[in-house]
């Protein structure tokens, strides 16, 4: 058996030889987003990638989703190894894509980088040989949580169940056999760390809409019911309960107006918003989902319009695993360094890896290789090295002491940990958080 150093030196080299090939895919994807189920492009071209290099390739997996896996030929734990298809919808943002809206305001294109990285260098045989099990690499749709009407026409007609990605994964099954799973998200904690650790709050999704009547805005206003006054009250009624927030549960509720009325001289009829409620523990999102709910209702009683509220399920909290994570460190500091190591802490924000990480253990380390605030205009990947080649590299290490010495890393990580949730705890939970209720005078 070769010593793990000397496999991973390997792997490293076979790394550096590809990695001005990979990121040109990685620009590729950046030059040409797309949002969540609709994306086409980047999905053929990381297909494309995997069946050029010898993988056994599933595409159209939940939509758009890829999965390549690469078998050991020697029984063993399974390892996923992750990246995000899909971009934001940020207009103003230096790749946006002009007719969509959709930009890459989050790093994903380099994540997609990070994942070929880790294939690229488990393709040489004097790697893989001394590796047992499966590792699958999954590059999925759908992980920004947005454009909520769009996706429930989706639902509707049945083309998915779940509005992200991993969990319609989960649903199909793909996790059923996964004994871990690891991505690399960027970020911008420290420029030119690696970040480890820390959690996420999770969060349930709404689309509301009030429906009122139309009638002529200057002529006859006392004729129509003004569902845009309806849904300004609500807002009101949110901001109201703020206070009543406990900032230990971290809430965040964001609401944005969709449709804010149709033309000027007519009383808006149609009004229509989207929110998350967010918060880092389950009873928390309930509590303030009901909260939010009597806050919508309230618009509608005082206006007389009538309003309809879909919740959906959104993330789970993210709670990452110690061991993984440590083994991960490990790996990350004989890239950059000890003191460039870093410790997340609790993060507001919501991905749909807390689903992932109720189920298997699995880390989301960020690679702080950007400029500007993440989901803005503003927001670039400056350091490709880090975010593609170092942070796949630290991933495909992590995966080789996992694997090697016939996956006795990785069962011991398995076998320790204590899943929050079977799988179909996991699908009676995220459906139990489904509701659709109409309220009028």
């Amino acid at each position: 058996m070769t010593d793990n150093n000397a496999i991973k030196t390997i792997f490293a080299n076979a790394i550096d030889g590809r990695s001005d090939e990979i990121k040109r895919i990685s620009l590729d994807i950046l030059n040409h987003p797309e949002s969540g189920y609709r994306e086409y492009r980047t999905s053929r071209l990381v297909a494309d990638w995997f069946r050029t290099n010898g993988f056994h390739v599933q595409t159209d997996v939940a939509k758009t989703g890829v999965i390549s896996t690469l078998e050991t030929g020697r029984p063993g734990p399974h390892v996923v190894v992750m990246g995000e298809l899909d971009a934001l919808l940020v207009p103003k943002h230096l790749y946006a894509d002009r007719e969509t809206g959709a930009a890459h305001a989050c790093g994903h294109h380099a994540q997609i980088g990070s994942m070929l990285t880790v294939a690229a260098g488990l393709l040489n045989e004097s790697v893989n040989k001394n590796l047992a099990g499966k590792i699958s690499f999954m590059a999925t749709p759908a992980e920004e949580y947005i454009e909520l009407e769009y996706r429930q026409t989706l639902v509707d007609n049945g083309e998915i169940e779940f509005f992200g990605g991993k969990q319609e994964f989960i649903k199909l099954g793909h996790f059923n056999d996964v004994d871990i799973a690891m991505l690399t998200h960027t970020g911008s904690e420290l420029r030119g760390t690696l970040g480890i650790g820390g959690s996420n709050n999770g969060m349930v999704g709404k689309t509301i809409r009030y429906t009122g009547r139309a009638a002529h805005a200057g002529g006859s206003p006392h004729l129509g019911i003004n569902s845009l006054n309806a849904a300004h009250l609500a807002l009101a009624a949110i901001h109201a309960q703020r206070e009543t927030f406990r900032d230990s549960d971290t809430v965040r509720v964001h609401p944005i107006i969709t449709k804010g009325g149709s033309a000027v001289n007519s009383v808006p009829s149609d009004v229509r918003l989207e929110t998350y409620v967010r918060a880092s523990n389950v009873p928390a999102i309930l509590r303030t989902s009901q909260k939010v709910d009597r806050a919508f209702r309230s618009g509608a009683l005082a206006t007389g319009s009538s309003v309809e509220i879909i919740t959906t399920p959104g993330y789970l909290p993210a709670k990452y695993d110690s061991s993984l994570t440590e083994l991960y460190s490990h790996n990350a500091a004989s890239l950059i360094g000890d003191d460039n190591i870093i410790r997340l802490n609790h993060g507001t924000g919501c991905t749909d890896m807390g689903d992932v990480s109720q189920i298997v253990p699995a880390i989301q380390p960020s690679a702080n290789a950007t400029t500007g605030s993440g989901h803005g205009t503003d927001y670039r990947v400056d350091n490709y090295e880090l975010a593609i080649t170092k942070a796949g590299k630290a991933m495909g290490m992590t995966l080789i002491d996992l694997l090697s010495a016939d996956g006795e890393k990785a069962r011991d990580i398995a076998g320790s940990f204590d899943a929050p949730m079977t799988i179909d705890d996991y699908l009676h939970r995220m459906r139990s958080f489904r509701s659709r209720d109409t309220y009028e005078e």
